[in-house]
């Protein structure tokens, strides 16, 4: 075994694929796991085996390092890690000695002793409502090819009205979507549920529609590039999160907004109209209500406003 070799990570990820886990959770584990092996070959040129608890703590100091190297071993810049990303690096690597120690095989080291590092914590944000609404109008304003304009408007009306992933968007087949604007979705984790469009988005999606002239299964599909009229391929994650990019850069939106930030606007705007959170959790497809409370973010503008009305003092003495 070279220094690199985790034993039995194929056992291990073929655990996660038997149980259920999806394709995307199980390409992050590989992912996650593989940093930690270039971690041992390059960095401390240790076999896991002979690995200790002082390896540990100057693993987490590397991946709090912007010199590490990506999980496929390239030299390329790299960003610094927020603690969230190195909590799921850690994660992972626990969850994979848990793996171990449950098929009794050896360990060097036993999961309890991979402590997860202080979550930093920041000002929540989402944009204002009115930018959203402005970003997702944003293609019909500034693409010049129809058919994208129509495509990209659809994609984002999608997005806000039911609080869906990017991942769970460019995977929709037409025959997801029921005449009423109800989705049936196959989730993170290949959970079930139900999200449901607005009229608003539903006019949007039915404008897109009447417009393919293909039998393409894919709701959303590529027009220009390699991938145009493939019928395998769909709209990629990056195209998209490229294009929201630029679409907040012509608007000048300030606020840090993504194709995840959408989904964050759902669950805040939704609570500020007084919905339940057990009803957001449904729609955003949490098991967990705690993971739904950290999608909410009071605006700003609600913050301020919930300030004045309610502060005891708020009132001016005469």
């Amino acid at each position: 075994m070279n220094n690199a070799e985790l034993p039995h990570l194929d056992d291990f990820l073929l655990s996660l694929r038997v149980n259920n886990y999806s394709d995307e959770t199980i390409y992050n584990y590989e992912r996650d796991l593989n940093v930690f092996s270039l971690f041992l070959r390059d960095e401390i040129k240790k076999e896991f085996n002979n690995i200790n608890k002082r390896d540990i703590d100057l693993y987490k100091a590397y991946l709090n390092s912007i010199d590490r190297k990506t999980a496929k071993g390239g030299d390329n810049e790299v960003k610094k890690l927020s603690s969230y990303s190195l909590n799921r690096m850690l994660s992972s690597l626990r969850t994979y000695l848990k793996y171990l120690i449950d098929l009794d095989y050896k360990t060097p080291i036993g999961p309890e002793n991979i402590k997860l590092i202080k979550n930093e914590r920041k000002h929540a944000r989402v944009a204002e409502f009115d930018e959203l609404v402005k970003l997702i109008e944003a293609p019909s304003k500034f693409e010049k090819k129809k058919i994208i304009a129509v495509r990209n408007r659809a994609m984002l009306e999608l997005l806000f009205s039911t609080g869906m992933r990017i991942s769970e968007l460019v995977n929709l087949n037409r025959n997801q979507i029921d005449e009423t604007g109800k989705i049936f979705i196959m989730g993170k984790g290949k959970k079930q549920r139900f999200v449901y469009l607005t009229p608003r988005a539903k006019l949007h999606l039915d404008e897109y529609s009447n417009l393919r002239t293909d039998n393409h299964p894919g709701l959303f599909i590529p027009y220009r590039g390699r991938n145009a009229g493939d019928a395998k391929k769909r709209i990629s994650t990056n195209y998209f999160q490229d294009k929201i990019k630029k679409y907040r850069e012509l608007l000048r939106i300030n606020v840090p907004t993504s194709a995840h930030s959408l989904r964050h606007g759902f669950a805040t705007y939704l609570a500020e109209q007084g919905a339940s959170p057990a009803a957001i959790q449904i729609l955003l497809g949490h098991e967990s209500l705690d993971t739904t409370t950290r999608y909410v973010h009071a605006s700003d503008k609600f913050a301020e406003s919930t300030h004045r009305k309610f502060h005891p003092l708020a009132e001016k003495d005469e």
